[in-house]
């Protein structure tokens, strides 16, 4: 069988997968939580520690256990998460009221297994868009890392040149603020020294006076 050959067998063994998670009791549970159940035997305790049930009534529509544990595949409690495998595709949570709620969430269509829906498996078409279009987002993102760079140096060159001003401005402010000090200062001196000489004026007249009298 050559390679196109096998490549139209993934899509069918894609499908077959799914069908058989979604007939597995264990619908819904992520691969850590499998080893929580395969060891827990006929009495399975709630992971809150609440209480137990037996292992018939996982996944049996009715919400036992507050936390969810007993009803990873149903829509039964609220704080349950399902959990699509997507083989193929990129696999992740849902939240229960997603499930059963004639929308095909899951892009192996496992979300909706008790509604009739016909949700076609498009993981793998998924990978596909994802993987030619890889390309494109690379060269994107290098675009973006190469303006970010270019930003950053722009932003750096701008933070030197306002450091740059306030240094500017500061030595302005103190050359300013010397001026005038020298300023005030020369005007003191000033006022000093003209009041000075009216003091020694008005003491030198009485004494030209006293000397004009006597004479």
């Amino acid at each position: 069988m050559g390679t196109r050959g096998l490549l139209s067998l993934v899509p069918a063994c894609l499908l077959v997968a799914s069908s058989l998670v979604a007939s597995s009791p264990l619908l819904g549970v992520s691969p850590q939580d499998e080893k929580y159940f395969a060891v827990a035997g006929a009495v399975i305790a709630c992971k809150d520690g609440s209480r137990t049930f037996s292992r018939d009534r996982l996944n049996d529509g009715y919400c036992d256990c507050l936390d969810g544990t007993d009803e990873p595949g149903t829509s039964a409690c609220p704080q349950s998460k399902f959990y699509c495998r997507n083989i193929g595709d990129t696999p992740h949570f849902l939240f229960s009221s997603q499930v059963n709620d004639h929308i095909c969430d899951c892009c192996d269509g496992s979300d909706e297994y008790d509604t009739g829906m016909n949700c076609p498996n498009t993981c793998l078409k998924d990978q596909n868009v994802s993987e030619n279009r890889s390309g494109d987002h690379d060269a994107e993102a290098t675009k973006m890392n190469n303006s970010d760079i270019q930003e950053t140096k722009n932003r750096v060159d701008l933070d030197d040149l306002v450091q740059k001003l306030k240094g500017l401005k500061l030595l302005i402010m103190i050359q300013v603020g010397s001026a005038m000090c020298i300023m005030a200062f020369c005007l003191f001196y000033r006022c000093t020294r003209s009041r000075r000489r009216h003091y020694l004026r008005g003491i030198n007249k009485p004494a030209n006076s006293v000397v004009f009298a006597v004479l």
